[in-house]
């Protein structure tokens, strides 16, 4: 399975963007510099919406370069509207009381039916629609309720995202509409030892809604189908090197639907996917466009520590045995905020808060 190709296919439109308004290219060994501070997941230095999500913390300026992750909150969201949506990423500006999601590329639609569905929409044109959370998750239980796409060579999405590349898949490759996949990756790389799987669904995954879940503590992973777990990958089994290879950073949750059946892609992975997509699919021609419908995501924060009432968001604060090492803020995550964080207070398992409640240290095992 190449779910990474999902993250390095940046979605076109978005990557467009940050290429005209970046000032050069950016990675660890080559930091932004002060006056565009932040490295976007693309790989470009920039400021404003470069600095929130996808915002690389050791490729930047600073550490404190990216805006704070905005912290997590338990809730469900539905899609009765798009009015919680922000129809274009590079405009939000950090604020999640307005906007629950952003669209990073692409097109949405809402159908109104079965009490509200968001139609994430692939075109030959568009490249595919990806959107993400304007909250970031650091350990919890998130359920979508989706039908996926039906087609070869288009796949469907349900992941998590952090910006170092910590990430945690559901695929759904639409030529198999009886499967999911379920994977994840630790900084970009596929663990040896956990590759991904394949998973019975009990019914067809594009005529009927199903759920899928993501239950992610810092102890395990948990793949489930309708509530049913499939898969449960131990953080301990992911150990190579004296390294534990397992997402350990705070992620946004991401929804997508993309062409992996198309000649921009490897042999490999058009023939995982099902083959090349057919443009002139009768469903295709008709309706002018593949999708995928989501009804609902459920989010379930399970943080390593408890929040204070003013903390705002994750930080990273360093980076130790190959693992970065996470921290709460209580610094601004909007775009025209204070960007200086405030404090710190680290917290590592059977040690006491070292310094101050202004900054609550989250474990990183």
């Amino acid at each position: 399975m190449h779910s990474t190709l999902a993250v390095l296919f940046p979605l076109l439109a978005s990557f467009f963007v940050a290429e005209v308004r970046a000032t050069g290219s950016c990675n660890a060994t080559n930091l932004c510099s002060s006056t565009a501070p932040c490295c976007s997941e693309f790989g470009f230095c920039g400021d404003d919406s470069f600095c929130l999500g996808g915002c690389q913390p050791f490729a930047s300026n600073t550490l404190s370069s990216c805006r704070p992750r905005p912290l997590c909150q338990d809730a469900t969201y539905v899609f009765s509207d798009n009015s919680r949506i922000l129809s274009n990423a590079t405009f939000f500006d950090g604020n999640t009381t307005e906007y629950d999601w952003v669209v990073n590329n692409g097109n949405i639609m809402n159908t109104n039916s079965s009490g509200g569905e968001l139609a994430l929409l692939l075109t030959e044109g568009n490249g595919g629609t990806r959107i993400s959370s304007t909250r970031y998750v650091h350990y919890g239980t998130i359920t979508t309720r989706l039908k996926t796409g039906r087609w070869a060579g288009v796949v469907t999405a349900f992941i998590t995202m952090s910006d170092v590349k910590d990430e945690i898949d559901w695929e759904f490759p639409g030529a198999a509409t009886t499967q999911g996949q379920s994977n994840f990756f630790w900084q970009g790389v596929i663990p040896d030892k956990t590759a991904g799987d394949t998973h019975n669904v009990s019914s067809d995954t594009f005529a009927n809604y199903h759920d899928y879940t993501i239950d992610w503590q810092p102890d395990a992973l948990t793949f489930s189908i309708d509530g049913n777990a499939v898969r449960t990958v131990k953080a301990s089994d992911t150990v190579q090197n004296g390294i534990q290879k397992y997402p350990t950073t705070p992620a946004q949750i991401q929804l997508s639907i993309w062409p992996a059946g198309t000649s921009q892609y490897p042999p490999g992975t058009v023939q995982w996917a099902g083959g090349m997509i057919n443009w002139l699919d009768p469903d295709y021609t008709s309706a002018g466009h593949f999708y995928a419908l989501v009804q609902s995501v459920t989010v379930k924060c399970t943080d390593p520590s408890t929040p204070s009432a003013n903390i705002t968001g994750y930080a990273y604060v360093g980076n130790t045995t190959g693992n970065p090492t996470i921290a709460f803020s209580n610094a601004s995550i909007l775009l025209n905020g204070a960007s200086t964080l405030q404090g710190l207070s680290l917290r590592f398992p059977g040690a006491v808060a070292l310094t101050s409640a202004m900054l609550l240290a989250l474990s990183v095992l």
